[in-house]
């Protein structure tokens, strides 16, 4: 019975490395499949949805299903998404760019309010992903709720954050490891707290609305 039961365990943690991995191959291959520039944002969404049905207990569900269909679904919308995010990146590039070369000390006081501006810009981006695969939302609406969120939650926006660079600390070190894990491992472990964010704050939602009652 004990070695049935270890064989068993062992058969399990197999089952989803090999999972995890064909999770990471599908994301690389539909972002290719998009040309990298239109199919990165699309392919991020369809991992998200996969990595929030195995969170939420569906562990049997079709991979391949669930990604192409929220990929299909989606693209449009994610990639308008993706625009906006990018957009705003490239102008807090161009902002610390411009900060750091400034030969007026006056500018370069600038600098640590564009530190903080660029913080709470990467902890509301940790957040819109699973936003947006969790909740049918309009973009504006993902956007203003994930800064909700975000200042809601410190914790858990202070456990995404590390965790995420923690991941990617260590995959640094082994680079072809990255193509069966990465993104998987990054939208399972941002996934889990973000939607026990989501529900804290439904939960306080509530309990407003009963008082106000």
């Amino acid at each position: 019975m004990e070695t049935a039961g270890i064989m068993g365990g062992f058969y399990r943690l197999l089952e989803w490395i090999s999972r995890l991995a064909f999770l990471n191959l599908l994301w690389i291959s539909f972002t290719l499949l998009g040309l990298v520039i239109f199919g990165f944002f699309p392919a991020t969404v369809a991992l998200f949805a996969v990595a929030r049905k195995w969170i939420q207990g569906e562990d049997d569900v079709s991979i391949f299903k669930t990604f192409w269909m929220s990929y299909k679904r989606e693209f449009g919308k994610s990639n308008l998404l993706g625009l906006l995010l990018v957009g705003s990146s490239l102008v807090l590039y161009i902002d610390f760019h411009f900060v750091l070369n400034a030969p007026n000390q006056i500018v370069s006081m600038l600098y640590v309010p564009l530190v903080i501006i660029t913080f709470i810009f990467v902890s509301m981006v940790s957040y819109i992903i699973p936003m947006f695969v969790h909740y049918d939302m309009k973009i504006s609406q993902i956007i203003k709720n994930s800064f909700f969120v975000m200042i809601m939650n410190p914790l858990s926006t202070f456990y995404i954050l590390i965790g995420s660079f923690g991941i990617l600390f260590v995959l640094s070190f082994a680079p072809p490891i990255t193509i069966l894990y990465s993104g998987n491992l990054l939208a399972l472990f941002i996934m889990k707290p973000a939607i026990r964010a989501f529900e804290k704050v439904n939960e306080k939602s509530k309990l407003w609305l009963q008082e106000q009652s």
